[in-house]
C-alpha cells in the first residue's frame, strides 16, 4: 500500500510539473481593443498561472495577420472576432474553441463634433467611415441600411483605416459623415471636443462573437487539456473584473494606453458583452452566416458546426 501511495504521489508531482511548464503563444488580433481585456487581467493578475500556464502574449494588427501567424504555426491561441471563423471555412488548420463575448458592445458610431445628426435615422445616405473595404465595420454598415430599410445605396461606407490619427482626420476634414470606431476612441473624441457617439453597433446589429478564442488544430490534437486550462483562466479573468473593477480599469488602461477616466467609461459600457459559459448560440451563428454571405467571403454557405467546437469549454 505505502508503495502505491508513493507511486501515486510521484504521478501527481509529474502531472503537476508538466502544467507549471506549459507555455502557450497567445495572439492578439488587435493590440488595444476591448475585448482583450480579460487576457490581459488574467495574465496580470496570475489567473492562467493558476492554471499551470505561462503565456507568450503577441499583438497582431488584424484577423487577417493573427490567422497567418496560427497557420504558419507560429501561434497556439488566438482572440479574434467571430467573422474570423469564414478563415476556417477557407481551409485555416484552427478551430473556434469558445465565444468570449455577444454583443458588439465595443465599437459604435460616432460622428463628428459639428454634425446636425443625433440618432441612427439621421444618417440615412451618409458617407460611413469604415476600417477596410469587406472588413467588419464595412458589413456592419450594410447592415444598418439593410435593417433600416434604406436599400442598397441607403449609405456609402468610405475606407478611412483604423489609425486614430486617420480617424480623427476623416472626422475634421468632413471626409466622411460617421464612422463605426471602437466605443474607446468615440470618448476620446468626446473628451478633446472632437465627435461624439450617437449609439452602440448592438442596437442595430445582431451578436456576432464579439472576442472569440480560436486554438490551432496541432494543440487541439497534441494538448487539449491546455485550451481547457486557458479558458477556465480566460472566464476567472471575466469573473475578476466583474469583482475589481478599479483594478481592472488600471489593467485595461496599460494595455489601451487611454486616460483612466476614459478607460473607466469604456469599461463600464463593454464589460456586460463578456459572458462565462462561452457557448456559440444560434443567433450569433446565424448572423456570422449571414455576414459571409454578404460580403461574398465564401463561395458556399459553410456548415458551421464545423468552425467550433464547444469540447474544451468549462462543464
Amino acid at each position: 500500500m505505502r508503495a502505491l501511495m508513493l507511486a501515486l504521489a510521484a504521478a501527481l508531482v509529474a502531472i503537476q510539473a508538466s502544467h507549471a511548464e506549459d507555455m502557450l503563444r497567445v495572439g492578439k488580433a488587435s493590440p488595444s481593443a476591448s475585448t482583450m481585456v480579460p487576457l490581459e487581467v488574467g495574465a496580470k493578475e496570475g489567473l492562467f498561472a493558476k492554471q499551470g500556464l505561462e503565456l507568450q502574449i503577441f499583438d497582431f494588427a488584424g484577423g487577417a495577420k493573427l490567422h497567418q501567424a496560427m497557420t504558419a504555426g507560429s501561434l497556439d491561441l488566438g482572440v479574434g472576432a467571430g467573422t474570423d471563423l469564414a478563415l476556417i471555412a477557407k481551409g485555416a488548420p484552427e478551430l473556434a474553441v469558445a465565444n468570449g463575448a455577444g454583443p458588439l458592445l465595443f465599437i459604435g458610431m460616432a460622428v463628428p463634433k459639428d454634425s446636425a445628426a443625433t440618432s441612427l435615422a439621421d444618417l440615412k445616405g451618409a458617407r460611413i467611415g469604415v476600417t477596410t473595404i469587406n472588413s467588419l465595420t464595412y458589413w456592419l454598415a450594410l447592415e444598418l441600411a439593410r435593417q433600416r430599410g434604406w436599400g442598397p445605396g441607403g449609405v456609402t461606407p468610405i475606407a478611412i483605416g483604423g489609425e486614430t490619427s486617420s480617424i480623427f482626420a476623416a472626422f475634421r476634414t468632413h471626409t466622411v459623415d460617421a464612422g463605426i470606431v471602437s466605443t474607446s476612441l468615440a470618448f476620446q473624441m468626446e473628451a478633446q471636443g472632437e465627435g461624439r457617439l450617437i449609439a452602440p453597433v448592438s442596437s442595430w446589429a445582431g451578436e456576432l462573437g464579439g472576442s472569440v478564442v480560436f486554438a490551432t488544430r496541432t494543440l487541439i490534437a497534441g494538448n487539449p487539456d491546455a485550451i481547457r486550462r486557458f479558458l477556465a483562466g480566460w472566464f476567472d479573468a471575466v469573473r475578476f473584473m466583474r469583482a475589481n473593477r478599479d483594478e481592472s480599469v488600471k489593467i485595461a488602461a496599460q494595455m489601451t494606453g487611454m486616460p483612466l477616466a476614459i478607460q473607466a467609461k469604456d469599461f463600464d459600457i463593454t464589460l456586460p458583452m463578456f459572458n462565462t459559459d462561452g457557448h456559440f448560440n444560434a443567433a450569433t451563428l446565424a448572423t456570422l452566416k449571414r455576414s459571409f454571405a454578404d460580403l461574398k467571403l465564401l463561395d458556399a454557405e459553410p456548415d458551421m458546426t464545423k468552425l467550433y467546437t464547444e469540447e474544451f469549454l468549462p462543464k
